[in-house]
């Protein structure tokens, strides 16, 4: 009798809902039907939870990209260049496991602005996403402050010594190019790979690390740089982190049109941080 009553209500409220809701029912399961917040990324209504995301994820990703250098330099060399490189790329790739259907995951200005010059994200949203960044950036900054003192220049990325300024804003426009190229690659077509764009997304920013970093530090995230920046005052070079990366991405954005014409769905989907496929 239970059963026949459990059975009726689920009928019930199976009934009651959309069809894309049933159809999310009948291939995930009803443990697995996503919130409301990324079935409706366009509801302007639960902003305020991908902008909380975007804010986090910067935070985390800026906490350990700058915080590398900073434990390097208290703990006497004990954190390895190719430590601190590769650790970036594998919180990334965390990141966008655990919250790239909240807000897409863009953790960089660069990446915000490349989808929306792609036409995947709209430019309203666009101001919200790159202050959610930078905060998230500078707060991170100011937390390893707080922890260890100004050390390391708080992890603020700089040109190498011996190479030319102009150079280096090339390293970083080629470094974001690919980059951003890997993130619409992974976010185009009608079916989107969905979280495994962590690995190949974290595996480029850990691999440019490997060879960029000793040359101007790899950023690629106008944030990333800004932050330490701001909060150690040190600004050698600073625009470059800021126009090589931004242009590096709509260089990208070029690249995506030559690759595959205009934007999919699939992509429009993945930028606002829904990974379903739309044509499921």
């Amino acid at each position: 009798m239970l059963a026949h009553e459990a059975c009726l209500g689920a009928m019930s409220e199976h009934a009651e809902l959309s069809t894309a809701d049933r159809i999310t029912l009948a291939t995930r399961g009803p443990f697995e039907r996503e919130p409301a917040w990324v079935r409706h990324p366009h509801d302007r209504t639960f902003e305020w939870r991908r902008l909380f995301s975007e804010f986090f994820g910067t935070f985390l990703l800026v906490l350990v990209a700058a915080g590398g250098p900073v434990v390097n330099a208290v703990h006497h060399g004990q954190v390895p260049l190719n430590a601190q490189v590769v650790a970036p790329g594998l919180m990334v790739m965390a990141i966008i496991y655990f919250m790239g259907m909240v807000s897409g995951a863009h953790l960089n200005p660069a990446v915000t602005l490349s989808f929306a010059a792609r036409g995947d994200f709209p430019w309203h949203r666009v101001p919200g996403y790159l202050v959610a960044q930078v905060v998230g950036a500078t707060t991170a900054a100011a937390f390893l402050r707080g922890l260890f003192g100004d050390v390391a220049h708080l992890g603020a990325t700089v040109p190498s010594i011996g190479t030319a300024l102009w150079k280096s804003a090339i390293i970083e426009v080629l470094l974001t190019l690919g980059l951003v190229s890997v993130i619409l690659g992974t976010a185009s077509g009608a079916r989107n790979v969905g979280a495994n764009a962590a690995i190949g997304i974290g595996g480029y920013i850990a691999l440019s690390g490997l060879w960029a970093a000793p040359l101007t530090g790899a950023s690629m995230n106008p944030a990333r740089s800004f932050g330490p920046e701001l909060v150690s005052g040190h600004w050698q070079g600073w625009w470059i982190y800021v126009v090589g990366p931004i242009l590096g991405g709509l260089l990208a954005v070029g690249v995506a049109w030559i690759l595959r014409g205009p934007p999919s769905t699939a992509a429009a989907a993945a930028a606002q941080g829904d990974e379903r496929d739309p044509a499921s």
